[in-house]
């Protein structure tokens, strides 16, 4: 069973953001359109610890128990909202994967989740997203930039900006992966 991440002070928890407005986020907005984003966009960043994923055999904590690992080494999002439309984003993420020696298989999924959050508050809503890695023979580690398009955030009406929301990734952590991560044990393998 997956648990649930906290999301309490989200904002002292962001790592790894950019943000920027544009006018042309995968065809949400035309081409030639000029107009500005009514606001700001939301805030967006991976929540610290859910940053990174250790997959342990038999859940021992030692180097040569380790079968997989990942981290989000970088979060950027694109948004754009005009009048009283919904903020229409796109996140951007820099992701890095480790296989360790007590891997079994070359290919491994990865479950990312994407929140959507007011800021500070409550989660509005939450998926995830599966990412397949496949390494190849003799390679340990591997590097993946991912696009999640059309996140949709609805507003109450025009006067309702991008600032009061955040976007939040990580990866979808089992109970004793969360543990692991809130203990502060780092694993990382080498990249020569």
């Amino acid at each position: 069973m997956r648990s649930t991440v906290s999301f309490a002070l989200l904002s002292s928890a962001l790592a790894l953001t950019g943000c920027s407005s544009i006018p042309v986020i995968g065809g949400l907005a035309d081409a030639t359109s000029t107009t500005p984003n009514a606001g700001p966009c939301p805030a967006a960043g991976s929540l610290y610890e859910a940053q990174r994923i250790v997959v342990l055999e038999d859940n021992k904590p030692s180097f040569n128990s380790i079968e997989f690992t990942g981290e989000v080494t970088g979060v950027e999002l694109f948004c754009r909202y005009i009048n009283d439309n919904p903020i229409d984003a796109q996140i951007d993420l820099e992701l890095a994967f480790g296989r360790g020696p007590a891997a079994t298989a070359s290919e491994y999924t990865y479950n990312v989740f994407v929140a959507v959050t007011r800021t500070n508050r409550t989660v509005i809503d939450k998926q995830v997203f599966p990412i397949r890695v496949k390494f190849d023979s003799g390679q340990d580690v591997a590097f993946k930039q991912e696009t999640i398009a059309r996140i949709t955030i609805p507003r109450a009406d025009s006067s309702v900006s991008g600032a009061n929301f955040e976007i939040l990734v990580g990866f979808d952590l089992t109970p004793e992966q969360e543990a692991f991560n809130k203990g502060g044990q780092r694993f990382l393998l080498q990249t020569n």
